[in-house]
């Protein structure tokens, strides 16, 4: 692709100018593009391809020009990093359409087709995140303002807000997707992708590994029931040792266990997350929790906890609804045992997932196998579970330096 600037002398304005056009050239075809600068003949130096300096408007008119080839060359160096085919659609459709599309627009289309796919969990954080963007800046975020500094300022925006880490990286991790999906969708033309070496959380320390003891899973099952209690007291605490005993089966996957998931000694099952198959042994335990909420006459498709009810609950988002709904009471009984208990640690359905990991990574058990165990892609994702070295081994360690 080359680029050359010409003066259209056949054409003259009453005020005895011509325009100024720029000349894309690629594969012996050739395209003009208005440069809505017009200067005599005499002003124009068509050799140096510059308004010649006898021209009063020189400077204010050649910045035009500059301004303009500069941008064309930076964006067919944006498209040959990343080995796009440089062609006049894939320059000027970035000119015209990609780098003005912004964010809001572009993000909104992804949660109309995350709803119709029946994604609703995965539109809502989509959703929450915009939400946040549009508080930090205006609707009119473009992709290329996104650089590592607009990331280091919209986390301290959110610290200020009051958003706790987990929150706080969630939207990140939304946010990175977004902009990664705009750049296969060539909505998004970058050099260097802003994501790439920035790390959420380093602005101010991490907070603490959500894990509590085998120990104190151990006194969570064996508590007695308070004698004035919630009425979801009971099943929080089974809700978490289920998770606890199964390899980690998060809450929405409980929550849709049918009959016919149960094949003798083992739970059989895909994860809503990730649609992989899991499968996991039933130990006695769980078995005993799972007789617990099961009733004498069910169908082979009835849902085994009482959380959700196939007849009623038939839509994705009624589905996730009631999940939702359910989960909050339960969260709200796991704090309460958490009291009870004198744990440091607030229990959370999910924190059942991460203590089953931490438990079997202090039990010696290698992290590839607690990683298929989980259901996660990669063992980078199974690390932020584990507390993979503790304060007290690290202290240990550390006397064998001298």
């Amino acid at each position: 692709m080359t680029i050359n600037v010409i003066q259209r002398k056949d054409v003259i304005y009453k005020n005895n100018t011509s325009p100024l056009f720029i000349r894309l050239s690629h594969n012996r075809k050739t395209k003009y593009l208005s440069l809505g600068v017009s200067v005599m003949p005499e002003h124009w130096n068509a050799d140096k391809q510059q308004i010649d300096e006898s021209c009063p408007q020189k400077r204010t008119h050649q910045l035009a020009i500059d301004t303009q080839i500069e941008s064309l060359q930076k964006k067919i160096r944006r498209l040959e990093a990343l080995e796009i085919e440089v062609t006049f659609e894939t320059l000027l459709d970035n000119t015209a359409k990609g780098s003005r599309q912004t964010i809001a627009e572009y993000t909104e289309r992804q949660i109309k087709q995350l709803k119709q796919t029946g994604k609703i969990s995965t539109s809502i954080k989509y959703q929450a995140t915009l939400t946040s963007l549009q508080r930090f800046r205006s609707m009119n975020i473009l992709f290329n303002e996104i650089t590592p500094k607009f990331l280091t300022d919209f986390e301290l925006f959110l610290h200020d807000q009051k958003l706790t880490s987990n929150s706080i990286a969630t939207k990140f991790s939304v946010l990175k997707a977004i902009y990664n999906k705009a750049v296969v969708d060539k909505v998004c033309f970058c050099t260097e992708n802003p994501f790439a070496s920035y790390k959420v959380g380093r602005l101010w320390t991490s907070t603490r590994k959500r894990a509590i003891r085998k120990e104190d899973v151990q006194r969570l099952m064996h508590a007695p029931l308070p004698y004035t209690r919630s009425p979801y007291l009971e099943f929080a605490r089974d809700i978490f040792l289920f998770s606890y005993l199964s390899a980690g089966i998060n809450f929405k996957d409980i929550s849709t266990l049918r009959y016919c998931d149960i094949d003798d000694d083992r739970i059989y099952y895909a994860r809503h997350k990730t649609k992989k198959e899991m499968t996991c042994h039933l130990v006695p335990q769980a078995k005993e929790i799972l007789v617990k909420y099961s009733t004498p006459e069910h169908n082979e498709q009835d849902y085994i906890f009482p959380i959700l009810n196939r007849h009623v609950h038939t839509t994705e988002q009624q589905i996730h609804n009631r999940i939702h709904k359910v989960l909050v009471h339960v969260n709200k009984g796991l704090r309460d045992w958490s009291h009870l208990l004198g744990l440091k640690t607030t229990l959370t359905t999910y924190v059942a997932r991460h203590t089953y990991a931490t438990v079997l990574k202090r039990s010696g058990v290698n992290i590839a196998i607690i990683s298929e165990s989980l259901g996660h892609s990669d063992l980078s994702t199974t690390q932020i579970y584990l507390d993979s070295f503790e304060n007290s081994q690290i202290d240990e360690a550390m006397k064998n330096l001298l």
